[in-house]
């Protein structure tokens, strides 16, 4: 699964790669957790628009998003099959700009935090879908959840699952391509795309955030 990821890309880098037309200056986020705003790019009034939406799908059929279930992620092998996902699918499908993600492993002492990075540097793109729920009084909440995937050979000894990468020559399939193209485009990243290192162990708690989180383990965490 993804469960936290980051994203420090500067907005202007973010604006070029991306290629959408009202983008919005957001700060680096060294922690970015469930139900806080993410930033995704979608194509709607034929072209790609920036925006920061909840994390976590709220379908549009949901009578109160409060004692509905929190979809953080979405599986690949079952996005036409459940209906939180099978219209979004076909029809909203979005790009989540990250700076790689977070997995844990269990070690002496607590849980290890790895940030799973590009190895080149550059931010990715994660599958994502996101959706617009509205209640009876006109009021809105857009949200969108990560797609997962199996692991490549760098996650799987961490986790057997991890983020759908889209590679920039695909945004346009992913966002604007049949359904059949789409699903084509959902597998594991190439095993050289990322490589896990272990981070400082503050990442265990979504309050704290910054560019210390990525410092190598204090004395008792893990090193390798």
């Amino acid at each position: 699964m993804c469960g936290r990821y980051l994203l420090i890309t500067s907005p202007d880098e973010i604006e070029t790669l991306f290629g959408y037309l009202d983008g919005e200056p957001f700060p680096p986020r060294y922690n970015i957790a469930p139900t806080q705003p993410i930033a995704i790019i979608r194509h709607v009034h034929g072209a790609r628009r920036f925006a920061l939406v909840r994390w976590g799908l709220v379908p549009r059929w949901v009578k109160d998003p409060g004692d509905f279930p929190l979809l953080v992620n979405a599986r690949d092998d079952t996005l036409t099959e459940r209906p939180a996902f099978r219209d979004a699918v076909r029809y909203r499908r979005c790009l989540v700009p990250a700076s790689g993600f977070y997995e844990w492993t269990s070690e002496a002492g607590g849980r290890q935090p790895y940030w799973v990075r590009p190895r080149d540097g550059r931010p990715v793109a994660f599958a994502g879908l996101w959706e617009t729920w509205m209640n009876a009084e006109g009021s809105e909440i857009d949200s969108a959840c990560i797609i997962t995937t199996a692991a490549n050979a760098t996650v799987a000894p961490i986790h057997d699952r991890m983020p759908a990468v889209i590679d920039p020559a695909d945004f346009t399939t992913w966002l604007e391509g049949s359904l059949e193209e789409a699903l084509a485009l959902l597998k594991p990243a190439a095993e050289d795309k990322f490589e896990a290192v272990p981070v400082n162990r503050r990442v265990n708690s979504v309050r704290d955030d910054g560019p210390s989180l990525l410092e190598p383990p204090e004395q008792g965490d893990l090193f390798s």
